[in-house]
C-alpha cells in the first residue's frame, strides 16, 4: 500500500496529565509516518478516569485542532484508549464435556470462552477481555493450540479483564461531545505493549510497567500471551504531592523541580546543589538541596514499585521473567535513573521503553518519547483496523468465517482482543446496571 493513498489514523490518548491527538499512516515499507500531534494539559481526569466531562471535551477539542492545523484536514474519527484504576483481572478455569471424541473445532473454543462471560461480576463491573492461557485436552496438558485434537474434555485457564461501564460511557461521552467519532476504544496497556515490546521479549517473558501520571499501568507476558494485568493507583503526580509537602513548595513549582532536576536515585546525586526557588509574595527564596529531594522521588518510586513486585509475585511468574525483566515506559519513567532503581530494587533486568521501532525514518525527535508510547500503540491498532476492513477477506459475507479463523499468531490474536473490546463498549449495559 502506498503511504500516497493510505488513510491518515487518528489515536486519541486521554490520560490523567494529558490529552495527546496523533495522527499518522503507514508508508510503503510499513512504518508508521507521524503526521501531526497535538498534546495538551488534562485538567478533567483523575487517576485514568473522567472526572469533569467540560474540561475534557475542551481539551479534546484543543488536542485535536492543532494536530488538525498540522495535517491541514479535519478529523472525524479516532481510536481511543481506556484505562484507569477500575479495569481488574482474575483467573478462572472453564471445563466442557463434548458430545464425540471428534477433532477440536473452535466452536469448541468458542463455547469455552461464551461460558466465561456468564461470571457474576460485582455491580457496574462487566468483562471486556477473556484470554485463554492454555488447554487441556483429556488430562494433558500445556496445550496453546487444541483445534484439530481429539478429545471428549475440553478445559483451559482464562485471564478475565474487567472495567466498568461507566468510565468507558464517559470517555465515548466526551469524544462524541467534542464532535469526533469513537472508531474504537482499547486498553492502554495492550496499546503500549503493541508499540514497545519485541516478539522476543513476549515471548521469553516480560513485565510492561506504564508509569503514568494517575496510575501504574502493568501487563506481563510470557509465551507470546498476556498472563496478568493490573492497575496500581499511583503515578507521577504523586511524587509531585510528596515534592511539594516535604519542600513546602507550589505544586507547579513541585513539578519543575521533579522534571529539571529530579532523580530516581539519591546515591547517584554527588554533587548536592543547593536549588532555589522564588519566594510567594514576597518572602525569602526557598533553598532545596538535591540530594534530599532526590530521597523524597526515591521513597516514593520504591513504595510503587513493591506493588509491582507484589503483583509479579501474585502472577506466579516471578521466575519467568529473568530473562525480558521489567520494560518501563509512560512518562514518569522519564525520571533520571529510574531504570537502575528498578533493577536494584527488584533484582530484574530493566531497560526504557521508546515507540520508535515501529516509525519510519525521519520522525520528530520529541516523538521518541515514553509519553507517547499509548498513542503509537493505539495508532497502530487503528492502521490495522483500517486495514482489515479495507481487505476483501473482510467483507460482510466473510466476518463469520473470519471470526471462526484459528489464532496463529500474537498479532491475530491482538487484534481479536481489539475486536472483542470494540463489540463490549458498543454493547448495551446489562439490565439493573447504570
Amino acid at each position: 500500500m502506498s503511504h500516497l493513498n493510505s488513510e491518515i489514523v487518528v489515536a486519541l490518548d486521554i490520560g490523567t496529565t494529558k490529552v495527546c491527538a496523533i495522527a499518522g499512516r503507514m508508508n510503503e515499507h510499513g512504518k508508521i509516518e507521524i503526521l501531526g500531534i497535538g498534546k495538551v494539559d488534562s485538567p478533567g481526569v483523575l487517576r485514568g478516569v473522567v472526572s469533569n466531562i467540560e474540561k475534557t471535551v475542551q481539551a479534546i477539542e484543543d488536542a485535536r485542532a492543532i494536530a488538525e492545523r498540522q495535517i491541514g484536514q479535519e478529523i472525524k474519527t479516532v481510536h481511543v484508549g481506556i484505562a484507569g484504576q477500575h479495569i481488574k483481572s482474575l483467573q478462572h478455569r472453564g471445563i466442557i464435556t463434548r458430545d464425540t471424541d471428534d477433532e477440536i473445532r473452535q466452536e469448541d473454543i468458542n463455547r469455552l470462552v461464551s461460558d466465561m462471560y456468564k461470571l457474576v461480576l460485582p455491580p457496574g463491573d462487566k468483562i471486556i477481555h477473556v484470554i485463554p492461557q492454555e488447554f487441556t485436552v483429556d488430562n494433558e496438558q500445556g496445550i496453546l493450540e487444541p483445534i484439530g485434537m481429539s478429545g471428549v474434555r475440553l478445559e483451559a485457564n482464562f485471564h478475565i479483564i474487567t472495567g466498568q461501564i461507566s468510565a468507558s460511557k464517559n470517555i465515548s461521552k466526551c469524544v462524541e461531545r467534542a464532535g469526533i467519532n469513537v472508531d474504537s476504544l482499547t486498553l492502554e496497556p495492550i496499546a503500549s505493549a503493541e508499540a514497545i515490546l519485541s516478539h522476543e521479549e513476549r515471548e521469553a517473558g516480560v513485565a510492561l510497567v506504564d508509569i503514568g501520571g494517575g496510575t501504574t499501568d502493568l501487563a506481563i507476558f510470557h509465551e507470546g500471551i498476556i498472563r496478568h494485568t493490573a492497575v496500581i493507583p499511583f503515578g507521577g503526580n504523586v511524587i509531585t504531592k510528596d515534592i511539594k509537602e516535604g519542600c513546602t513548595v507550589m505544586l507547579h513549582q513541585a513539578e519543575k523541580l521533579k522534571v529539571k532536576f529530579g532523580s530516581a536515585l539519591s546515591d547517584e546525586v554527588f554533587d548536592n546543589r543547593i536549588i532555589t526557588i522564588p519566594g510567594i509574595s514576597g518572602r525569602d527564596p526557598k533553598e532545596i538541596s538535591e540530594k534530599n529531594l532526590a530521597r523524597i522521588i526515591e521513597a516514593r518510586i520504591e513504595e510503587i514499585f513493591d506493588h509491582v513486585f507484589f503483583e509479579i509475585r501474585r502472577s506466579g511468574l516471578e521466575r519467568q521473567l529473568k530473562a525480558g525483566g521489567i520494560v518501563l515506559t509512560g512518562g514518569g519513567s522519564l525520571l533520571r535513573n529510574i531504570d537502575k532503581l528498578v533493577e536494584y530494587h527488584t533484582g530484574m533486568p530493566t531497560r526504557m521503553g521508546m515507540p520508535i521501532d515501529r516509525l519510519a525514518h525521519g520522525y520528530a525527535e520529541k516523538v521518541a518519547s515514553p509519553i507517547y508510547s499509548t498513542a503509537i500503540g493505539l495508532l497502530l491498532h487503528g492502521i490495522a483496523e483500517n486495514k482489515r476492513v479495507k481487505s476483501p477477506q473482510l467483507s460482510k459475507e466473510n466476518v463469520g468465517t473470519l471470526e471462526n479463523a484459528e489464532i496463529k499468531n500474537d498479532n491475530n490474536f491482538l487484534d481479536k482482543l481489539f475486536k472483542k473490546t470494540k463489540e463490549w463498549f458498543e454493547a448495551e449495559p446489562d439490565q439493573g446496571i447504570e
